[in-house]
């Protein structure tokens, strides 16, 4: 990080994707979205795209990815948007992808993830949600390091949440081998997970100009609820009901820390409606809990990951 100052934009709550690329130029720019195929993955690569960025859609559907892309082309008149399968939970499927990505790469949204699934795990025996969040996108973006050192200046968004809340990173039984699964706990941990990698790999790859930011989208129904019941969902919005945004107003802020000059220099921060959060407080459901920012878990769960994929 090049400076220690809070980030505050003009942007807020009801700001949308377009409204933040508004005058943004990304043409010679490369980006790959995660998870691209639906909810807030389409509305920020169509952003991306709108501002001139070759943008490559990595789904596990590629039907869906390309009905996606052509709706991008269509609305946005940019026919540099690209589809590739990816399976986050397959580390195959991961490799697949690293190994057929060619050139640099500018931009890399970890925007996929599960919520709330029932228990469920890999083949290596990894809880479903921590692989999948977590371990999955970590090898993504250690995979394409080269090619985000030759972006010269790129950026690796770490889409997170308010339910990080809900559970550090247990690291004496991460893969709930040992205690009772509860599968927003299990979410809460992946999405720690997914805020502390960004202050690890800022703080490893900063020198090669990789700087990485996580952030909250908000609540918005997406497909990521599939897991969640309607009374579940219910109960969620009655106990917040003004908190909820649309598609375009979730994807805003994962559009900032892709693409807004007022990050430049800036990683390793977590932010929320389109602002740098504030320390979480106690019962609250905004801000970042002090344990998704802390260096030494940071450096650990690095560690961990590391072990984890070398098997």
């Amino acid at each position: 990080m090049t400076t220690n100052n809070p980030i505050t934009t003009s942007f807020a709550h009801h700001s949308t994707a377009m409204d933040v690329i508004r005058g943004v130029d990304l043409v010679g720019r490369r980006a790959i979205v995660t998870g691209g195929s639906s909810g807030i993955g389409v509305e920020t690569a169509r952003a991306l795209a709108s501002a001139g960025a070759e943008v490559t859609l990595a789904v596990r559907n590629p039907d869906a990815g390309q009905q996606a892309a052509n709706d991008i082309t269509g609305t946005t008149g940019n026919d540099r948007v690209l589809v590739a399968p990816l399976d986050l939970a397959d580390q195959g499927s991961v490799a697949d992808f690293v190994a057929n990505w060619d050139g640099p790469l500018h931009i890399l949204v970890n925007n996929a993830g599960i919520m709330a699934a029932p228990l469920s795990r890999t083949p290596q025996g990894w809880e479903m949600q921590f692989a999948t969040n977590h371990l999955g996108h970590f090898a993504l973006a250690t995979g394409l390091r080269q090619a985000l050192a030759a972006g010269d200046g790129a950026r690796i968004v770490s889409v997170s949440s308010a339910a990080h809340l809900r559970s550090p990173v247990v690291f004496e039984d991460i893969q709930y081998d040992e205690r009772e699964y509860e599968p927003w706990q299990a979410y809460g941990q992946s999405k720690t997970a997914n805020v502390l990698f960004a202050v690890e790999a800022t703080r490893r790859w900063a020198d090669d100009g990789i700087l990485t930011n996580s952030l909250m989208p908000g609540a918005i129904r997406t497909n990521l609820q599939r897991y969640v019941s309607e009374e579940e969902l219910a109960r969620l919005r009655a106990g917040n009901a003004a908190a909820w945004k649309t598609v375009e107003q979730g994807a805003a802020t994962s559009v900032l820390v892709a693409a807004s000059p007022l990050l430049d220099g800036v990683g390793g921060r977590y932010f929320e409606d389109c602002q740098q959060a504030a320390p979480a407080q106690p019962g609250g459901r905004t801000g970042v809990a002090d344990y998704a920012l802390d260096p030494e878990a940071a450096e650990r769960l690095w560690q961990v990951s590391t072990a984890l994929l070398k098997g």
